[in-house]
């Protein structure tokens, strides 16, 4: 189970609309939606793994209204191919050419609902859409637009009919989260109140794209001070040291903490980093990228070990 940071209310800002908008549908996961409005405005990706019906899916629907963005859900199955996602060219008669059909991973969020169902080769079809924000279909680049988000569920890897991410596709995601159960407040309001089908679709944007395309550019000018970068190598060089871990974060999982950082003080209000907000995005960050060293061992809460072991400089 990952921790669950300690919240504070939100200052008057649109990204406070977005996430009342999300709190009012997606019903006492206000840390798991501060975590994804942060990994959006890192410019990340969301990997959303739980047991089928938490509210995965709705909540991808919810951030791609609330932020005004196109949306498209791709449902992955096992006899998936890549051209499904990418788009296919189509020999035209009249014009006497091909005329390439755009997938759905033409769009500003994608829901890739089940991605470990499909099967590796279908799963790196979203590598080069990820990292480089376009694709490559038949001897064609294309540039996907902006912004551009992948939101990707996967239901427990030893439930049947699944294919593990490989280390690879996992490094995509900035973030991974959990929604979990429901508590009992949570869980009566839902059973009482409407159909969260029917709450979904009288949401209104509280953003527009360009809106959130200049919140983007301001998490990059959020202040990091030399003794928080302090802070962040050692919380990474104890992962590589540590014999719990088959291998240590990476200095792209190194930056991944450093921008998800910046995005949560943003989120918060403020313009400079703080212990806080690294401790608070660290278990997004790096449950996903640490395998333990024994694979047979029980899964740990990667954050309450690194925060427990690694003090603050």
């Amino acid at each position: 189970m990952l921790m669950k940071p300690k919240l504070q209310p939100l200052p008057q800002t649109p990204l406070a609309r977005v996430f009342d908008a999300a709190n009012r549908i997606v019903l006492g996961k206000e840390a798991q939606i501060r975590m994804s409005l942060a990994c959006i405005l890192a410019r990340g990706h969301l990997l959303i793994e739980d047991l089928p019906g938490v509210g995965k899916t709705t909540l991808a629907h919810v951030l791609a209204r609330a932020l005004g963005l196109h949306f498209q859900r791709i449902q992955f199955t096992s006899d998936m191919l890549p051209a499904d996602i990418l788009g296919v060219s189509v020999y035209e008669r009249d014009s006497g050419s091909f005329r390439f059909h755009p997938g759905p991973i033409f769009a500003q969020v994608i829901l890739a609902d089940e991605v470990n169902r499909a099967t590796p080769k279908t799963q790196s079809a979203l590598l080069e859409a990820m990292e480089e924000h376009q694709v490559t279909a038949e001897g064609e680049t294309r540039k996907l637009p902006e912004p551009f988000f992948v939101i990707a569920t996967q239901n427990p890897t030893e439930q049947v009919g699944t294919f593990p991410l490989p280390e690879s596709q996992l490094d995509r995601f900035l973030m991974r989260i959990e929604l979990g159960y429901p508590d009992h407040a949570a869980e009566r309001a839902l059973l009482s109140g409407v159909d969260r089908r029917d709450l979904l679709a009288t949401l209104e944007p509280c953003l527009s794209p360009a809106e959130l395309l200049e919140l983007q550019a301001n998490v990059q000018s959020v202040h990091v001070a030399p003794a928080l970068l302090d802070y962040v190598q050692a919380l990474v060089e104890f992962t590589r040291r540590a014999p719990e871990f088959q291998a240590g974060l990476s200095p792209r999982a190194a930056l991944a903490l450093v921008h998800a950082a910046r995005a949560w003080a943003l989120i918060e209000g403020r313009d400079k980093v703080i212990p806080e907000d690294v401790q608070a995005v660290l278990p997004g960050v790096a449950g996903h990228r640490l395998r333990p060293a024994d694979d047979t061992a029980r899964r740990v809460d990667v954050g309450a070990m690194l925060l427990a072991a690694v003090p603050i400089p």
